[in-house]
């Protein structure tokens, strides 16, 4: 579909969203305030006629304070962990979860998958919306499913040898794993497996993290992304070009901004992802603040879709650093730390006040196909400091540790622990 009339579609579906929201208990109230109806939206400048939506309203109106349906026309409800205060809810009628496994399917088949392949999913299944969501897109999609579920790395790769598993959905910390028990095992995924597509996700991850991924495993891996309020995963993929990941404008009308004055950016310049869902019916959102950090990329896809195209992510705007005035995101650390060879991919950044000085620890296990000789252990912690105070701007205090010896989560990987007292 070409731009115009894509966002003439776009326009269509929110002023009926806006319409649909209006059932709400929380959207009735904030339109009425404000003088909101369908009719105010005639183009897609009138978007920023409508009023922003954060994860703490969402806690403050839990559960169903957002329902735009009555609760017997919904069929499922998914939630955030919830660690601090609330979970964040998400209500999904039938057409709702319809319309999110053809999504899915759309991301897969973009990335080559068809019905003649074997999806094993590796995620966990339950309240956590990558589990399900792409379990119903590969059997939308048509694909035999495998529905390993999270962790215990030796069933999984049994699984991939028995069945001929050929994608797999994986976490990329767990991918990195996965390569390690591979190799514990005395097997190799080039050889010994069918395997050729990945679809990561669920966690922030660096490209050299990808790179990682594939140099380890010889396979493709497509990064997705996805959050439980925009429904889960899906919300963009990468194209077989891996040059960006396509927003399925259709399904959401993304903005960015910046994350002080809430303007729009131009493209091409980092700011903060905003999104409005299109085509959902129990509980529409609209301009939800993500709090992930990106940028539109400009011009035209090489593989011929239209839909917009946002990079990488930066980071979180609520999970930046702030050490010694200077703001950091785990992700630059990540880069660093990926592009040694020598490094496995498990590592943990601490952070703690010492003698009134905050400081940076950061412990990361050597790949197992190093040397142990002290020279070259002291040769590699001074270059990977040196580079790190280069991107950080502070220097951190460098530890390489053995593989093995850093906890290894089943779901997503904790990067940061920040001891600090505030």
């Amino acid at each position: 579909m070409n731009r115009g009339d894509l966002e003439a579609l776009q326009v269509e579906r929110l002023r009926a969203t806006v319409a649909q929201a209006a059932h709400s208990p929380y959207y009735k109230k904030v339109f009425a305030e404000q003088s909101i109806s369908a009719d105010s939206i005639t183009s897609l400048d009138d978007l920023k006629k409508l009023p922003f939506i954060t994860k703490e309203d969402l806690r403050a109106n839990y559960p169903f304070g957002l329902a735009a349906i009555p609760l017997q026309q919904c069929v499922r409800v998914h939630s955030s962990s919830g660690t601090t205060g609330n979970p964040t809810v998400v209500l999904h009628s039938q057409k709702d979860l319809d319309a999110w496994a053809n999504q899915v399917a759309r991301c897969m088949y973009m990335v080559g998958l068809r019905d003649t392949d074997v999806f094993q999913n590796t995620s966990g299944y339950g309240m956590f919306t990558g589990g399900l969501g792409f379990q119903y897109g590969a059997e939308r999609l048509g694909a035999l499913t495998v529905p390993a579920a999270a962790g215990n790395s030796k069933r999984q790769i049994k699984f991939i040898m028995d069945f001929g598993t050929t994608a797999l959905h994986i976490i990329p910390s767990y991918a990195t794993r996965l390569a390690e028990v591979f190799e514990e095992m005395g097997l190799d995924p080039r050889k010994d497996t069918s395997l050729r597509v990945f679809c990561i996700g669920a966690e922030p991850h660096s490209e050299e993290q990808r790179r990682r991924i594939e140099e380890l495993m010889g396979i493709k891996a497509y990064n997705c992304f996805g959050m439980s309020e925009m429904n889960g995963p899906g919300v963009a993929f990468e194209c077989q070009e891996q040059n960006g990941l396509h927003i399925w404008e259709d399904y959401v009308i993304a903005e960015i901004i910046d994350p002080q004055t809430l303007e729009p950016v131009a493209d091409g310049e980092i700011g903060e992802l905003v999104l409005t869902t299109l085509q959902r019916e129990a509980m529409p959102l609209i301009r939800y603040r993500t709090h992930d950090l990106t940028r539109f990329l400009p011009g035209d896809c090489p593989c011929g879709r239209t839909h917009r195209r946002i990079d990488r992510f930066k980071g979180r705007s609520d999970d930046m650093i702030i050490l010694k005035g200077v703001n950091i995101f785990p992700i630059q650390i990540e880069k660093i730390l990926m592009s040694f060879k020598e490094l496995g991919g498990n590592y943990l950044i601490t952070i703690e006040n010492v003698d009134n000085n905050d400081e940076m620890y950061i412990e990361v296990e050597l790949s197992g196909l190093f040397t142990d000789d002290y020279g070259a252990l002291q040769r590699l912690t001074k270059e990977i400091t040196r580079q790190l105070k280069n991107e950080l701007l502070i220097t951190p205090r460098l530890k390489l540790v053995a593989r093995g010896s850093l906890p290894v989560t089943e779901g997503k990987a904790v990067r940061v622990k920040d001891l600090r007292k505030f």
